[in-house]
């Protein structure tokens, strides 16, 4: 898709930087990949610990002995 953007200059010589980009789209390709990741990871870290029945070492343990 294509799309007009202002993207302030020190802003985008910094993504290509820490992108270690060849091109202005490719530092700004990672940079959406990498943040919509991030937020991904960030949605599944909260659902950490809302488990109502986890399974102990202890059970898990027996649970594979009786296979």
């Amino acid at each position: 898709m294509k799309t007009t953007v202002d993207i302030p200059e020190e802003a985008l010589r910094e993504a290509i930087t820490h992108t270690r980009a060849r091109t202005k789209r490719e530092a700004i390709v990672t940079a959406i990949l990498d943040f919509n990741r991030r937020k991904r990871l960030e949605k599944l870290a909260k659902k950490f610990g809302t488990f109502e029945e986890v399974m102990t070492q202890e059970e898990l343990r027996r649970m594979r002995e009786a296979d």
